[in-house]
Parts: C-alpha cells; structure tokens; sequence
C-alpha cells in the first residue's frame, strides 16, 4: 500500500470515529430506533455480522432482536422487517414513504446512478420509465403476442435434448439449454430476433458479458468499500472493471441491437401496432423527448438481468425439486395427461387448467425465492415504522422468504409440499394477495415481470415433464440443492446434470 494513501486512510478513520461519534450521540436522543446489536464507531455492525447478509442470517438476527431491527453498516442504515404486518407498511401502507431504491457503488456503475427503472427513486423518473416499460412488456397483451414463440422455445428444447443420446443414460446440463430458451423468450420481445444455438457467437459474447455483470454486481467483495466511504480507494481496481463491463455491455445493445432495429424501422413501415416489439416503443418516446439514448439501453440492461436471470433460476429450482420430489413428478404427469390427453403439448391458456402445475410453481417460489430479501427498498425522508423512528435513506430488506417459510405461519414450511396450495393455502396467489407470500413484491415496487414469468414457468416444466422422466444422474439419488446467495439473489449453488429419459405416448 501507498505510504501517502494509509497515512490518509488512518487519518480518515479517526475523524471518522470522532464524527460518528458525535452523530451517534446526537441521533441517540433524537430517534427511538429499532433494536439491534450494538455498533460500534465507523464500522458499526459489519464486523459482527460480516458481509453476507442473506436472508437465513437475517431471519437468525430476528430471532434475537424481533420482527424490526436495526444494523448500522459503516455509514448506512439497514433496517429489516420479517413479519406479514411490517411488510404491508413498508410495500403497501406506506408505499410512498418506502418506495424508493438504494444502490451501492457497484449498482450505479451498471445503472447510470438510477437511469433505468429498477434501481431509481422513487418519484417522476421512476413513474415515466415505468409506464414507457408497461405497455410493450407487462400486459396480457404482450402474454397473448408472444406466448406462442415460448410454446415454440420450449418445443425447441424438447427437440434438442431428444437429440441428444446423453441426456437419456449420463444426463445433461439442462440449464445451459434453457438458458437459451430464456434468452430466445425475451429478445424476441425485445428485438424480435432469437438465437439460433448456444454456439451462436452473439450469444456467447452476450451470455459472457451479463454473467460477469451478475457476478460482480452480486458479490459481497466490495461491501466494506461500500458501508464506509474512506475504505473506497481499495476499490480502484474492482470498480474500474465493473465500468469497463458496463460499457461494454451497453455498446453491445446499442451496436447489434439497438442500432439494427433503427434500421429496419427505417426501412419498414411500423404503423401496425402490434407488429411492434418493445424496443420499438421505447425508441418512440426517445423520439418524442420522453427518454434519452441512455435510458433505452438502461432498460435493455434491466431486462436482461431482471427478467432472464431470475426467470431461469426458478426453472432450474422447479426441475430440481421434481427430480428429487419423484412422486410429486408423477402427479404431474398424471395431471398433464389427464387433463390434456396424451401427446397434447401444453400451451399458454392450458396452464390455467392445471391447478397442480399452479401449485408447483407457487410452492418452488415459496421454498426458493429467487430474490427473497426483494430488491432493497429506502425512505428518502425520515419515517415512522413499527413504532421506531427510521432515519431518512435507510436500506429496508423484507425477509420475504421468512415470510413463507416461518413454521409460525406455514404448516411445515422446510417440505416440498405443492398440496399445500390445494388445500390449507389454496386461496394464496404469487401476485401478494397475501402478506405471507411475496415472490414478486406487491405495492408500487412490485415486480411487472410476474405477468410473464408465471406463464414461461408452466410451459416449461409442464413440456419438461409431458415429454420426459426428469431423474438424477447414474449413482445418484438426489440432486444437491446446495443455495449460493448474492447481494439479493438465490440460486442452485451447482448446475445439475438431469437424465431426460423421453416418454413414449
């Protein structure tokens, strides 16, 4: 380390103790905050509790402090809330006051410090970017427009790993394949174009740059550099990589996809609206001032990892759960065939047929959010929650996986046991109808991908398990489950082989 840059960092920390110091007591009297361990000067509770706040360590902290507690992270304030009544103030009552998004010096790397929709503030910018999104990619519209090229995608899949000896005797990585399909699903929403195999060098170079962009935008490596503003200078060299994969990134989209669609638009007559893709309606309102040239390929950005990733990593834990789950495998089956007949490949409205395919899907997101803390929400003013006082621009987490799986409220939660939405819970829904079970949020920060996510999700493994007999590979008699967490994420830790042994109808 620089001789120069330590004197100043020790420099640095000990005003920094002073300050915080003296903010502590003055705040002290000033707020009644919620419980929680004790900080200490600067670093607060990060040493006590470490960088991986995932939402099992969270629901232990709980445990001991409440439903409501505080961690003084560094500078920041993270206050988080584990019971049904506590997150309907936060997401529903007082949707307005905690409606807005904190980011980290990673995130507003790779979101132009709030220029997309997701990790913005709450306010004009945010309701602009979001009605501009609504129209080409959250309606029923948008579901009945496209669902036909899933059913095709899935088809697809079907077809490929049919194709493939291996699948039926030693198995295969079925997550690469799907990861395809999931592409092919939302670019053709997007730029109405697709894939056309995983060896596609497009492909390959946009697969690479959004999954380096998820990992180092999930990792808790910068977190210190994060909660304490000083520490920041060692941070020089991951944050210069994090800029370069976001340029990179975004000159991607502009280059192959952006620019190419501008092109045809000029050359094609766009008049008919629904031969519109999404980018086509975005452009109109750059065009007509709404948006600027940045916030189009920010909305790309947020589509490829909000709608692509999650989607996927709902798919892999559904087939996990039904490999290890054999007899909840059957069950579906029986349904698929009963219901359908034979050999009758499942489609978008035939989902809503299938009360068991419904509760699979319901119960693999209650036991495997995959955002179980949801996206972090903040107060830009000072606040009233829970009877504490919540200090303006604190971080709030909903434990929304302890939400859905505390025994207190969910009749042995730790089970896979789809049954549950047929029979205690059959009135529960995935649109946050109950406070108890909020895969996607509700309220104002909710996520609008849940209208595409669930029918994506019921094709897939409803063509999944019509056509196969979904089993571990040879010696094996489960799938690990293994879950590897993110700065918000969820997801299988390793890839699982899966033999698809075809079905003969």
């Amino acid at each position: 380390m620089d001789l120069v840059l330590l004197e100043k960092t020790l420099l640095g920390l000990f005003v920094a103790v002073i300050v915080a110091i003296a903010i502590s007591k003055f705040r002290g009297k000033r707020f009644k905050l919620p419980p929680g361990p004790l900080p200490v000067p600067v670093f607060g509770n990060w040493l006590q509790v470490g960088d991986d706040l995932n939402h099992r360590n969270l629901f232990d902290l709980a445990k001991k402090f409440g439903d409501i507690f505080l961690l003084r992270m560094g500078q920041r304030n993270l206050v988080v809330v584990s019971s049904p009544e506590l997150s309907k103030e936060v997401l529903h009552t007082q949707g307005v006051e905690f409606g807005s998004r904190t980011r980290n010096v990673v995130f507003d790397i790779f979101t132009g410090k709030g220029q997309d929709m997701v990790f913005t503030v709450y306010g004009e910018h945010w309701r602009k970017m979001r009605r501009i999104m609504t129209v080409p990619f959250f309606t029923n519209k948008v579901v009945q427009q496209y669902r036909h090229g899933w059913e095709y995608e899935a088809a697809m899949v079907v077809e490929d790993v049919k194709k493939n000896p291996e699948a039926a005797t030693s198995g295969t990585v079925l997550r690469r394949r799907l990861q395809l399909m999931m592409y092919n699903n939302m670019y053709r929403i997007m730029f109405d174009r697709r894939f056309e195999s995983e060896d596609d060098p497009l492909f390959v170079k946009l697969k690479a740059l959004n999954g380096e962009r998820s990992r180092l935008a999930q990792s808790f490596e910068y977190n210190y550099g994060d909660f304490i503003p000083i520490l920041r200078p060692f941070l020089r060299g991951y944050l210069k990589i994090c800029k370069e994969v976001k340029e990179r990134r975004l000159q991607l989209f502009k280059d192959y996809f952006v620019e190419e669609r501008k092109k045809l638009a000029s050359t094609k007559s766009m008049d008919n609206e629904g031969l519109k893709c999404a980018i086509d309606h975005i452009l109109d309102a750059q065009q007509k001032g709404e948006i600027n040239e940045d916030n189009v390929l920010y909305i790309v950005e947020n589509i490829n990892v909000a709608a692509i990733e999650t989607t996927l990593w709902s798919i892999e834990w559904g087939i996990a759960e039904l490999v290890n789950h054999p007899e909840i495998q059957k069950k579906l089956r029986h349904e698929l065939d009963t219901v359908l007949g034979p050999g009758h490949q499942i489609t978008e409205p035939d989902t809503h047929k299938l009360p068991y395919l419904q509760a699979v899907i319901k119960e693999t997101l209650r036991l495997r959010m995959a955002i179980p803390l949801l996206v972090p929400h903040m107060n830009l003013h000072d606040a009233k929650l829970g009877g504490y006082d919540i200090p303006a621009e604190s971080k709030i987490l909903v434990n929304a996986w302890w939400l859905a799986n505390n025994p207190a409220q969910w009749k042995n939660p730790e089970e896979y046991r789809p049954e549950r939405f047929l029979e205690e819970e059959s009135k529960v829904e995935a649109s946050g109808n109950d406070f108890r079970y909020l895969p996607f949020g509700v309220g104002r920060r909710s996520c609008p991908g849940i209208i595409l996510a669930l029918p994506i999700l019921g094709i897939t493994l409803g063509r999944l398990v019509q056509n196969f007999e979904l089993l571990p590979p040879p010696g094996q008699s489960k799938l690990d489950t293994t879950e590897k967490g993110g700065q918000f994420s969820l997801h299988i830790l390793k890839h699982s082989t899966i033999v698809c042994k075809p079905r003969s109808f």
